[in-house]
């Protein structure tokens, strides 16, 4: 009778293996290439042409389309888009990093529930989500009529429509992209950096600025890598709640796609996008390899 040596078993179950995670990885990788490399390229490739009315885009290869985004009328757009989303991305900083500290440092079954609150409004369609905020904020709206109803005011509040509506609209949508990465590193945060800051006499200001700052640096910079590029590309807020006066970049692309027939000038402004979340990128690998070779000494 023959023998079968355990060895001989696992030989198969191991091969079987390595051929899942090399299948998964090949679609993995095709993924990214057919839908995330190749889109790119087409972008950056596209932005180089020339426009053309009825095939869109045409040889020759030009620079032109990069240099008409520092025309002034472009350049006020972007810079009142940056402005905006800058705004968006201090509030969210402001009111979600003490959010996060509070509930990394509430019970765990509160945590979870917390944590579900925060997400639940995912479960919406944002563009359902965002008239619904439109209805809150119009002068006969729900906000306007219970102040004139309770009496604080008499006369109904021109919200809609205005810089504001559109701040208040991005923080709305954005708030929990930049909640998530600072709870995530608030969890993760060593509370004997903090003790040991105490025990060598620093109070509760130097704590909070030496140690716990930045500690958390990696999880600002993801929190504003997820509010900031997209606040300036969410053309539909500024439709809905901003009307014609505060465009976004978002609506730039929008329109130069679909109303100008631009492609080449919209690919150029959609490039200038991604080069800004690539610079946010590399601040964020940068931050990430300072935290990960500081020891206690040093953040101490």
């Amino acid at each position: 009778m023959n023998n079968i040596s355990p060895t001989s078993n696992a030989m198969p179950t191991q091969q079987g293996g390595r051929g899942f995670q090399r299948a998964t990885l090949l679609i993995i990788w095709a993924w990214l290439i057919i839908f995330a490399l190749i889109p790119n390229i087409l972008v950056i490739a596209a932005s180089f042409l020339t426009r053309d009315e009825d095939k869109f885009l045409r040889l020759p290869i030009t620079f032109e389309n990069y240099l008409r985004l520092i025309d002034p009328l472009y350049l006020k757009v972007f810079l009142h888009s940056l402005s905006m989303a800058g705004i968006t991305t201090i509030i969210c900083l402001l009111l979600g990093y003490p959010f996060a500290y509070l509930v990394s440092k509430a019970d765990k079954k509160w945590q979870s529930l917390l944590m579900l609150l925060l997400v639940i409004p995912f479960w919406t369609n944002s563009l359902v989500r965002l008239y619904a905020v439109k209805l809150i904020m119009a002068a006969n709206g729900l906000l306007s009529s219970a102040l004139i109803g309770i009496g604080l005011i008499d006369e109904p509040l021109q919200i809609l429509y205005t810089q504001k509506a559109v701040i208040g609209g991005l923080v709305y949508l954005l708030f929990p992209f930049m909640v998530l990465p600072l709870y995530a590193v608030f969890v993760d945060l060593r509370e004997d950096y903090v003790l040991a800051s105490k025990d060598l006499g620093a109070n509760k200001y130097q704590t909070f600025w030496h140690v716990i700052l930045p500690l958390t640096t990696p999880g600002i910079i993801s929190g504003v890598l997820l509010v900031l590029l997209p606040a300036m590309g969410m053309f539909y807020v500024a439709d809905i709640l901003g009307g014609s006066r505060n465009l976004l970049v978002g609506n730039i692309i929008k329109s130069q796609f679909l109303d100008a027939r631009d492609w080449p000038f919209g690919a150029a402004a959609s490039v200038l996008l991604t080069v800004a979340m690539a610079v946010l990128i590399m601040a964020y690998r940068a931050s990430s390899k300072r935290i990960g070779k500081t020891d206690y000494n040093e953040v101490a």
